[in-house]
């Protein structure tokens, strides 16, 4: 199964988009759905996972209730809707599906299927 995320772009601060990620298959047995950034010199973040199972949501300490995580159960996709961008949000975000039985949720050493990023870029 691949992952494929889009949705990303060109924005100006204050701006909002909506990123998606929607497998090529049946992600079986597999109930965490995260998204990391990783910006230019900088280490892989957490920025939020959702449980396919039990609907919990958790998001990195940055996100203060910036952006929100989401699925679409019959389009089988996983959403970052992202509010209010600052720059220092420019990155390359992805999204990840969760190895069956890994510690939840922020570590991306839990993480073993990876889409192939999509660029944000928030402009000042």
């Amino acid at each position: 199964v691949q992952l494929q995320a889009s949705g990303g772009g060109l924005v100006q601060a204050g701006a909002s988009l909506r990123l998606s990620c929607e497998p090529s298959g049946r992600l079986v047995n597999r109930y965490m759905m995260g998204w990391f950034r990783q910006a230019p010199g900088k280490e892989r973040e957490f920025v939020a996972g959702l449980s396919r199972s039990s609907g919990n949501t958790y998001y990195g300490d940055f996100v203060r209730g910036r952006f929100t995580i989401s699925r679409d159960s019959a389009k089988n996709t996983v959403y970052l809707q992202m509010n209010s961008l600052k720059p220092e949000d420019t990155a390359v975000y992805y999204c990840a599906s969760m190895r069956p039985y890994s510690p939840c949720c922020d570590s991306a050493s839990s993480y073993d299927i990876w889409g192939q990023g999509t660029l944000v870029t928030v402009s000042s």
